[in-house]
């Protein structure tokens, strides 16, 4: 009935239980047994209505952190016994695009990769192998484990200014081969024009040749009156006046006549990366020159840069491919691995980078 309030049903009073008192058997399955704090932690700071369950919660993470510390600590030593395994024993690797070079031994390398860095004799400076900013190869590196190449041609480099010292192969050329390489840094390189009939620039472009037609592109140049202050112009055309020098004198005309064959005697590599090379190849210095395109050659470099064809090649691999296309095309004679030991570092340091990326399971 309106006006009529029913008497308020109050729920009974639910008893404390003394702190420390067991509960009844009969409401509680377990014996009872006194509380003990956790191994991990002691939860006194935590008594609240939910106390408990925040420490079995913190536990459960401070457990799973632990489980986590492990399985990073295993994972760290598993890389260190690789990587050990990996300075232990001489690298090997199947499909390896260089393995049949005739190359010098790497022993000397091998023992210098496992002393690790070490000082440059000439400035102090920590190097792994060599310095590339005083072409020279470091301490525990001695020059005379270091082959040396002798080159039918001379070589100049021209490196870009931001061209990174470390990751440029350039120098490699020059360690191996210091007589007959020159490295520049842009924008200080020589003149080439009065001597553009005896250069040679490899670099792609619509205008370049491939390596066989040098000797007729060279004579043009020489036809059109193009000679140095020291040269005779009247002068037979170059390969008729190299057959004829060499039916006079055979035996000291041996070594002349790889680079007068041709009218050859110079090329020049830019050592920058592909997006910097314009403001070199535009210089005024370099204009008319011959362009010479290696076209058959696919690159091994681990920095390989991406939207770029395979084709383009290291500064190394270029200097190194040019010559034995050259010993091939031009000078005609069988390839025995003359210039193998160009590649001495680059082959060296592809390895030993393939063997670690197949060791933290990145191939």
């Amino acid at each position: 009935m309106r006006g009529v309030r029913r008497p308020e049903q109050h729920k009974p009073l639910r008893q404390r239980r003394p702190a420390g008192a067991a509960l009844s058997p009969g409401l509680f399955p377990f014996p009872a047994s006194p509380r003990r704090p956790s191994p991990a932690l002691s939860f006194r700071g935590l008594r609240g209505p939910h106390g408990s369950r925040a420490g079995r919660r913190l536990t459960m993470y401070l457990n799973s952190s632990t489980l986590l510390n492990e399985e990073k600590a295993q994972g760290a030593q598993r890389t260190t016994e690789c990587l050990e395994s990996l300075l232990q024993t001489p690298s090997s690797i199947q499909d390896n695009p260089l393995q049949q070079l005739q190359l010098a031994s790497q022993e000397v390398l091998e023992k210098a990769k496992k002393s690790g860095r070490s000082k440059c004799p000439r400035c102090n400076s920590s190097r792994m192998f060599y310095c590339y900013i005083c072409f020279v190869p470091v301490e525990t590196v001695p020059t005379k484990e270091i082959p040396t190449v002798k080159l039918p041609l001379k070589i100049d480099i021209i490196k870009h200014p931001n061209e990174t010292d470390g990751k440029s192969t350039a120098v490699h050329a020059k360690l191996l081969a210091p007589d007959d390489v020159t490295i520049y840094k842009y924008p200080c390189i020589p003149e080439y024009e009065e001597k553009r009939h005896e250069i040679a620039l490899i670099f792609p472009g619509p205008n370049s040749v491939s390596v066989k037609d040098i000797a007729f592109h060279l004579q043009k140049y020489t036809k059109k009156g193009v000679c140095s202050s020291d040269d005779d112009c009247s002068r037979e055309p170059v390969l008729k006046q190299a057959k004829i020098e060499a039916e006079k004198n055979p035996n000291e005309c041996i070594s002349s006549s790889r680079s007068e064959g041709t009218g050859l005697k110079k090329i020049i590599f830019i050592d920058s990366t592909w997006n910097q090379t314009n403001k070199i190849i535009t210089d005024e210095r370099l204009q008319g020159l011959l362009q010479i395109e290696l076209k058959t050659r696919k690159t091994c470099f681990w920095r390989h840069q991406k939207g770029k064809p395979d084709t383009y090649l290291s500064t190394i691999e270029a200097i190194y491919y040019f010559l034995v296309d050259y010993h091939q095309e031009i000078l005609k004679e069988s390839y025995k691995g003359q210039y193998d030991n160009l590649l001495f570092f680059f082959s060296f340091m592809y390895t030993l980078i393939k063997d670690a990326k197949c060791c933290a399971g990145k191939e």
